[in-house]
């Protein structure tokens, strides 16, 4: 359970927070993540619940509370943090506009952005809520996500569980005019330290220049500022 304050009931709340703050955890999950006994985990996440620092998400599992982002949201954002780094270098590689995504819901959310200085750009704004049915860093984001929430996805989606197959075999997404006529994209997923995808990176530009096969000319350099990101978490 890492470190120890000597306050026994104290310890287990912390390590029942921590792991299913880090990801979302059954309680027979959870249990394996803290080494509990089930009815001490179970006891302990619904105190947690209670108090707003834990919550359940559609399938029932353990997850990171509201209250627990609010105490959070003072913070520097690890993610953005590290992109910021990374994202101007993928830029300037590619000469395309370059963007991270945090799902958030049935939702995506661009958490970071780099443009490039000039010429004709996909723009997307800081913040810009997209829907996750449709583009690369969507199909990315639903293609690690539990079957649960792959289903509510797909029930609405351009693409289909084929598609996801083929996007975790190669470790990238890519789409054409799929989000938006006359745009590309490709994208490759984030993931944190316990294996887990928790953001795509993108890029995107129009099909004129970057072509109906955006992956053959990105694919690595992506996969690479995504091990880049996984590695700065």
């Amino acid at each position: 359970m890492g470190q120890h304050s000597g306050i026994g009931v104290l310890d287990k709340a912390v390590s029942v927070l921590t792991a299913a703050a880090a990801t979302p955890l059954s309680l027979a999950e959870l249990c394996g993540a803290t080494g509990l006994p089930r009815a001490t985990a179970h006891r302990l996440a619904v105190g947690l619940e209670v108090h707003g620092l834990l919550a359940r998400d559609a399938g029932g599992r353990w997850c990171q509370g509201p209250a627990l982002a609010a105490l959070a949201a003072g913070a520097p954002d690890p993610l953005v943090v590290a992109a910021s780094g990374v994202l101007p270098r993928l830029r300037d590689r590619t000469g395309e506009s370059v963007q991270v995504y945090r799902a958030d819901g049935l939702s995506r959310v661009c958490v970071a952005v780099a443009e490039p200085s000039s010429g004709l750009r996909d723009t997307v704004p800081l913040g810009a809520r997209l829907p996750m049915t449709a583009g690369s860093g969507a199909q990315v984001l639903t293609a690690w996500a539990d079957e649960g929430y792959r289903r509510a996805v797909l029930a609405q989606a351009t693409f289909t569980e084929r598609s996801l197959d083929l996007v975790r075999r190669r470790g990238w997404a890519q789409s054409v005019a799929e989000r938006e006529a006359g745009v590309a994209s490709v994208s490759a997923p984030v993931h944190a330290s316990g294996g887990g995808v928790i953001a795509a990176v993108s890029v995107s530009g129009p099909v004129d220049r970057i072509g109906r096969q955006p992956g053959a000319r990105w694919a690595d350099d992506l996969i690479e500022a995504a091990r880049s990101l996984s590695a700065a978490l």
